[in-house]
């Protein structure tokens, strides 16, 4: 087995979430007092690791504990219609599980709203562990959140990789020292990246 631990990304990896992300900013930015955001181009910076995400979006110089109740209220109310796994990463889970892979999440995602995503679309309980951006001191660009999961897992870096959609996914695997793969079927296009889930599963079995 080359990696004992898969990590993934989750919007965008996983999980088709952009139609509830945009509304759910533009849920936060409504009760700030703020005009709505276009869709297209609140999903074309989800990933852009040049800007301040709370100042892009609230115009706020960090997250603030009432942004985090505001999206999670609206992720609450809305997932179970919004949300959908990308085609086949149920079936690559289960593969990759009965391999003996150990699975995490690392994701930018606030917990409470993390968790009720994947037990909704039913795949919670492949994971060993799920990190994010509340349970570490920064999220991803920094490789904070892969270092805790590699820490309660019990292995290192060099027997792991990890699977996103950005380039803040890629910029934190390699400041942890975590061999990575972009794929090609979220919320950012690149040229040179997985493009479906046979793809990815032909590098990994």
């Amino acid at each position: 087995m080359r990696y004992k631990l898969i990590i993934f990304d989750m919007d965008g990896t996983l999980i088709n979430s952009s139609f509830s992300i945009a509304n759910a900013i533009n849920y936060v930015r409504q009760n700030l007092g703020f005009e709505p955001m276009d869709h297209d181009l609140i999903i074309r910076h989800i990933n852009d690791h040049t800007i301040n995400p709370p100042q892009f979006f609230y115009y706020a110089k960090t997250f603030e504990r009432q942004h985090e109740k505001w999206f999670s209220e609206y992720y609450s109310k809305n997932h179970q219609k919004e949300l959908m796994l990308y085609e086949g990463i149920d079936a690559l889970l289960e593969k990759l599980k009965n391999k003996g892979h150990k699975l995490a999440v690392a994701t930018n995602a606030y917990r409470n709203s993390a968790t009720e995503s994947l037990m909704h679309l039913k795949i919670y309980d492949y994971f060993d562990t799920i990190a994010c951006y509340d349970d570490v001191g920064r999220g991803k660009p920094e490789p904070d959140m892969l270092f805790k999961i590699l820490k309660e897992v019990s292995l290192d870096a060099k027997e792991a990789l990890f699977i996103g959609d950005g380039p803040r996914d890629e910029m934190a695997s390699k400041k942890a020292g975590i061999a990575y793969k972009m794929v090609n079927w979220g919320f950012t296009a690149h040229a040179d990246a997985i493009k479906s889930i046979q793809e990815l599963e032909s590098l990994l079995f």
